[in-house]
């Protein structure tokens, strides 16, 4: 039986074709692989204007406790963890007041808004009186709590004092979110933001260490659980009467 010369030469190309694709196909899986493999996971950076906020959420957190210990003070004053309040207060002075307040927004975002403008400086101006008459609060709340129990004699001014506090913030911190940050935000470039998102990174890494949010977050959560107040399901407002 003779063999065709050319169909010698086609079986040879067929194995040779054969035997580099079975080498090309692993690398081409392997390259595709490597191409598609997702990075390592990182979490996103917070922007300045979201860090700002989310600083507003552990301050109202505060307020909120504030808030629910009124009724307390004014029934049954006894039975006020005045412990918990004093951290509460001790938190708002040294996250709120000293480092939100003072080095963020009385230093970084309250000159800049002044130049947009007469109204915008009449905000400022009330904004910086309110932090004041806050700072004035929050060294009555801590002399009033100091030793671990609240006096009959304290337990009625203190409820009044919590309650136009809380309104008082309430107002002021609202304001901040709509008015003043998004107007600060505008003065400046996607880069620039970024940049001062680093800066005020930095900034809270030199007074609270690697991060202060989140040691405020679990300060706050611990004043909460030793008030009852770490339920969230038991805020859930009742379904209205039925018409």
């Amino acid at each position: 039986m003779t063999f065709d010369p050319n169909r010698r030469n086609l079986l040879r190309h067929s194995i040779a074709w054969s035997a580099a694709g079975a080498i090309a196909i692993p690398m081409i899986g392997r390259a595709f692989a490597e191409e598609t493999k997702p990075s390592d996971p990182k979490e996103p950076e917070v922007t300045a204007t979201e860090d700002l906020m989310r600083e507003h959420g552990v301050i109202r957190r505060a307020l909120l406790v504030y808030y629910e210990v009124i009724p307390r003070l004014r029934q049954k004053p006894g039975s006020v963890n005045a412990a918990a309040l004093q951290q509460a207060a001790t938190l708002f002075r040294n996250f709120g007041e000293d480092y939100h307040e003072r080095m963020l927004e009385e230093a970084h975002i309250f000159p800049t808004v002044r130049k947009h403008g007469p109204e915008f400086l009449k905000y400022v101006d009330i904004l910086t009186e309110q932090h004041n008459r806050g700072r004035q609060i929050t060294d009555y709340v801590l002399a009033v709590t100091k030793n671990g129990k609240i006096s009959s004699l304290h337990a009625n001014p203190l409820a009044d004092v919590f309650e136009s506090f809380v309104l008082m913030y309430e107002n002021h911190a609202a304001r901040e979110d709509t008015i003043v940050f998004p107007a600060w935000k505008k003065n400046f470039s996607d880069k620039q933001l970024d940049e001062i998102s680093d800066q005020f990174e930095d900034i809270e890494h030199k007074m609270f260490g690697k991060d202060g949010f989140e040691e405020a977050e679990k300060t706050i959560s611990s004043i909460e659980a030793a008030l009852g107040l770490d339920n969230l399901s038991k805020f859930t407002a009742p379904a209205p009467p039925r018409i």
